[in-house]
């Protein structure tokens, strides 16, 4: 039982409770507050009593008195608010040792409004980067106040979010499709992935050709490439207009665009050219620095990058490095706080790492001073350091048998990266050969080869070498002016440009943070949001957006413009810090996002001006290669569509699951509306195609009718816990075994039937239905 001299200290989650609770000592509580206690309300049955009446109720944020929130406790969370409350009633002291960022702030505080402590009871907040017993000792005697101005800032933001999210939505489900969702920042990054995506819908590609040579000396073969023909630069990717697929008009005399038969000319014509003599050689040193060490942002993009991660999943495990993992017995946080954009590293943790290179690699690897970074992001928040292991002692080699694969590679990216960013420069040198010949028929040809060579590989030792997706350094043999080469073949060889790439988590979060969108905290949310909103999905590691994220974005564009533009989504954050430092007033800063300026009108005005005007958005195809009709993709109330047409002549198909607005060329969706898709399996009975629907209440598989078979077609529904995009030919196969007949019933000899219904999976017997536990067993009933 707790005693009466207890110290109750209260963290966020239950794992750094254990932790923590290892280093204190008896007269200690540690309890979890699971996060938020307390939150605007969500759904309707939680709005409280005496605000139901108001106009503005649905916000639960007074409008017109301040904006003052209205917050609730979560059903979810009252048992662990009254676990909180019993242990505050036997502490003689409260210490809230929630994160040290606006979240971690905002959470104390709701903690203490909600507790509301004895005036005998003192309050303390305590802070710390790394869940170590010296970090928290240090906390215990260092404590403060509750940031006041932090905590406006975050509520800020949070008041922001709901007017924006709770304004927007509902037009978004009238005119494109319920619970779909609008958000102040996830907006803009919608918007972010659609233009790309209109990039690469407007991209015209462009063949090009060059020549490569293989060319041998004393054993060694190397490729070089043709570079120029009688002075002039031969064009690459970059010089193509990505729209035309033409060479950019500004470059025409700048660049020749070498095309199949000249280049097979040429290939042929510097083949029998010899000998080949270098007629240029040079040399240039170069360097090249380290990294800083990990903020989020960055160890998010390299985690997505080296490791295959998802930024969601970067951030769970980060988090169980931060908050504790037992190693042989002893409990303790391997990394510091991984919600940060500070690149600041402790003055012990220099010297650890210093240490620790000296040990590693020799002292010729570690720089005569610590090196010291600047954070550079936008809107930089509070101080915090970077993230790094809180023991460089704790080597990934030797805590990887107490971790999980999956935690071992993240520390250890980690633990590279930190080691890296205190480590010299690499020095390299950077070799170019050229030779420069005469055809046959007079022609100049200059080709090139490039090399890399690694003088002293400095921080690379620690970090490795990285590469862009098909970059290769040849490795040149020893040359000199007039040697003579051995030329082993030429060959024209064809390129086509590419389209812009999609955005892929890392570059997503790299966008966002150079354009001073989001923070830390949010970027996993945000992606995470996305995806579960159906506004974009994964293929391979590209996000790319969906028919109904082109249709949203359309519509904001349309009529709320300003609302996701990226320069002044980014200057609320500046708002938001200005907020945080007491510069700015909170209430002036939401009646001007809400209700504007005369200048400037605000979000209810804006919303309450466009709302006459908004129509169903639709994104164009192109028109039908046969009849010349626009066909569109919509988005209806069970699903995206394509439409060609108006009015009762008009013909619609869904839309295949997955469909990649940017890969839809009119072509494949004519084929769509003819009918002409690609079926998903055979019927097992009948051996006819397959395909996958969409109608009134959602998907279903519809077997192709035999010829002249006007009757209605075999179908079956999916199972509503099956996302159409994960079906499979075995279970659309399995599922055209329904109704699946059991045998006969011992008493009215009536078939016995297992069903897939409305309400999920049955057996039935005449008219008595009972309920299967799942899916499967229908099958195995």
């Amino acid at each position: 039982m707790p005693t009466a001299t207890e110290k109750l200290v209260i963290v966020e989650s239950p794992a750094k409770a254990k932790t923590i609770s290892r280093f204190l000592g008896p007269e200690y509580r540690v309890e979890a507050s699971i996060g938020h206690i307390r939150d605007l309300p969500e759904r309707a049955a939680e709005i409280p009593k005496e605000i139901k009446d108001k106009p503005w109720a649905d916000l639960a944020v007074d409008v017109e008195n301040d904006f003052t929130p209205y917050y609730v406790i979560p059903s979810s969370k009252k048992k662990q608010v009254a676990k909180l409350r019993g242990a505050l009633k036997e502490a003689k002291e409260l210490y809230l040792a929630t994160d040290e960022d606006r979240e971690g702030e905002s959470i104390g505080w709701h903690v203490l409004q909600v507790l509301k402590p004895k005036q005998s009871v003192p309050v303390r907040r305590i802070v710390f980067h790394e869940v170590t017993k010296e970090a928290i000792q240090a906390a215990l005697q260092n404590p403060r106040q509750i940031n006041e101005n932090l905590v406006r800032a975050q509520e800020t933001r949070r008041i922001l979010d709901r007017l924006y999210g709770y304004s927007l939505s509902p037009l978004l489900w009238r005119k494109v499709r319920r619970n779909l969702s609008a958000g102040r920042v996830q907006s803009v990054a919608v918007r972010l992935l659609v233009e790309r995506e209109w990039e690469r819908i407007r991209f015209r590609s462009a063949s090009y050709w060059d020549v490569v040579a293989t060319l041998e000396h004393e054993n060694k073969s190397f490729p070089a490439r043709l570079k120029a023909v009688d002075g002039v630069d031969l064009a690459t990717g970059k010089q193509f207009d990505p729209e035309t697929g033409e060479l950019k008009k500004d470059l025409e005399k700048e660049y020749l665009w070498l095309k199949e038969p000249e280049a097979r000319e040429l290939a042929g014509a510097a083949k029998a050219v010899a000998p080949w003599k270098v007629t240029d050689l040079t040399k240039k040193p170069f360097t090249e620095k380290p990294a800083p060490p990990f903020i989020t942002s960055t160890l998010q993009q390299e985690a997505n990058k080296r490791l295959g991660f998802s930024a969601r999943y970067t951030m769970s495990l980060a988090q169980e490095l931060y908050e504790g993992v037992d190693l042989a017995g002893e409990r303790v946080g391997l990394i510091t706080y991984m919600r940060t954009d500070s690149v600041t590293l402790a003055e012990r943790a220099v010297e650890e790492i210093r240490s620790e290179i000296r040990t590693r690699f020799g002292n010729e690897y570690l720089p005569d001073k610590p090196r010291r970074y600047q954070t550079k992001t936008r809107n930089a928040q509070e101080a915090h350091e970077a993230i790094r292991p809180t023991d460089m002692r704790r080597r990934p080699e030797e805590v990887a048998k107490f971790l999980t694969k999956d935690q071992a590679a993240l520390y250890e990216l980690i633990y590279r990266r930190t080691l890296a960013c205190q480590m010299k420069d690499a020095k390299s040198e950077r070799t170019r050969i050229e030779w420069q010949i005469q055809t046959e028929s007079g022609k100049t040809l200059l080709f090139v080869a490039t090399g890399k060579t690694v003088l002293f590989p400095g921080f690379l030792a620690a970090w490795g070498v990285e590469r862009a997706a098909g970059e290769e350094e040849a490795v040149l043999p020893s040359l000199q002016v007039g040697d003579a080469v051995d030329v082993r073949s030429v060959e024209a060889e064809g390129h086509e440009t590419q389209p812009p790439p999609r955005y892929t988590e890392a570059s997503l979060v790299k966008k966002l943070e150079e354009e001073g969108i989001g923070r830390p905290s949010t970027y996993a949310t945000i992606i995470s949001t996305l995806l579960d909103r159906e506004y974009a999905f994964k293929k391979g590691n590209q996000l790319v957006p969906t028919v109904t994220a082109m249709c949203v974005h359309e519509l904001m564009m349309r009529h709320f413009p300003s609302f996701v533009d990226l320069k002044f989504t980014a200057r609320m954050e500046d708002d938001l810090d200005d907020i945080a430092k007491a510069e700015r007033d909170m209430v002036a800063e939401l009646r001007e996002f809400y209700y504007g300026t005369e200048e400037k009108p605000g979000l209810k005005p804006r919303i309450e001006q466009e709302m006459p005007k908004v129509e169903p958005p639709q994104v164009p195809i192109g028109p039908d290669p046969t009849t010349g009709e626009m066909i569109y993709a919509r988005v209806g109330r069970y699903g995206e569509y394509i439409q060609r047409g108006e009015g009762d002549g008009a013909v619609r198909a869904t839309l295949p699951p997955n469909t990649a607005p940017a890969d839809l060329t009119p072509e494949q969706a004519a084929a769509l509306l003819d009918g002409k898709e690609e079926p998903i399996t055979t019927d097992p009975e009948t051996g006819r195609p397959v395909y996958l629907k969409t109608g009134r209440y959602g998907a279903y598989l519809e077997v192709q009718p035999a010829e002249g078979d006007d009757g209605k077609p075999k179908r079956t529904s999916l199972p509503k816990n099956l996302k159409p995009e994960n079906l499979d030919e075995e279970t659309a196969r399995k599922l055209l075994t329904l109704p699946r007949e059991l045998g006969k019933h011992p008493e009215s000899g009536e078939p016995v039937l297992a069903a897939l219904g409305p309400y999920g999976p049955y057996v039935q017997h005449g008219r008595e239905f009972r309920s299967l536990p799942n899916f499967d067993a229908l099958f195995t009933v």
